[in-house]
């Protein structure tokens, strides 16, 4: 990704993840063993928000498209099949390459399935997916799934991002499907993004379907567009976080929830 120049960042105004006070992303990394950090920013952070007020203010695009996210069906993707099959041999030849040799015969077409199947999270709504799974329950202490398995691609460069994901919320009345929090990841990365962005779309959609007490997201990932090209930094990692309603208002929670994902 193209704002990545240096192997890892710090967001506006963050620190560490173990002791950041903000909800914004955070970015913290290792490059060849060394511990390396720039501040993007010397503003100070937001002042602090509830859950049920974030959909306010820069974040309400994000917030709103939570519903309406389906943007290809599986009918779409026959349809648009030939012609990025298409459009691939025509990168095979712009690389040189004869696409007419028998190793790169069906190459095109392989490469468009992939492509589809890369960005399948556009056929999908969390609306569908969460609508089942929601139960009434008198639990009111931390839930946290962690180490989800992650992949996705960066949308500025089209090669993968992968890592790990942890997420925790703090249920008010209403607990959610284990494996959705899954579903959620799943959903959202399988699309063209930027880490920080998904982030901060996992946070909305649970708070938004649960109305939870407060929602927190970790990403940590390696983006290929650093490692493969650009600063070929085969160590870096990028760390986001995204905090909202008491996992950002009350340090004790977010230290319970960033002390757990890394037990």
């Amino acid at each position: 990704m193209e704002q990545r120049a240096v192997p890892t960042q710090y967001a506006a105004g963050h620190g560490d993840p173990k002791k950041d006070a903000g909800s914004g992303t955070t970015c913290t990394g290792e490059v060849n063993g060394e511990r390396t950090a720039a501040t993007a920013s010397s503003s100070p952070p937001p002042h602090p928000r509830t859950a049920s007020s974030f959909s306010s203010s820069s974040s309400s695009a994000v917030t709103e498209g939570w519903r309406e996210e389906r943007t290809r069906s599986v009918e779409d993707n026959e349809m648009s099949r030939p012609g990025l099959t298409a459009a691939y041999r025509t990168i095979l030849s712009g690389l040189g390459e004869d696409p007419q040799r028998q190793g790169l015969l069906k190459t095109p077409l392989r490469a468009a399935t992939a492509m589809q199947f890369f960005t399948k999270g556009y056929q999908e709504k969390i609306i569908d997916v969460l609508n089942d799974a929601i139960f009434d329950e008198d639990h009111d202490e931390m839930v946290i799934v962690k180490d989800i398995d992650m992949f996705s691609m960066c949308e500025h460069h089209l090669v993968p991002i992968f890592g790990r994901v942890h997420i925790g919320y703090l249920p008010n009345k209403r607990v959610l499907g284990l494996s959705k929090l899954a579903r959620i990841v799943e959903i959202y990365s399988r699309r063209l993004q930027v880490q920080e962005r998904l982030t901060k779309q996992i946070a909305v959609a649970i708070t938004e379907a649960l109305k939870p007490a407060g929602v927190g997201v970790v990403i940590e990932a390696t983006h290929m567009c650093m490692v493969m090209r650009g600063v070929q930094k085969m160590n870096s990692k990028t760390v986001t976080s995204t905090m909202l309603g008491v996992f950002r208002e009350d340090a004790k929670t977010r230290d319970e929830f960033l002390t757990l994902i890394r037990s």
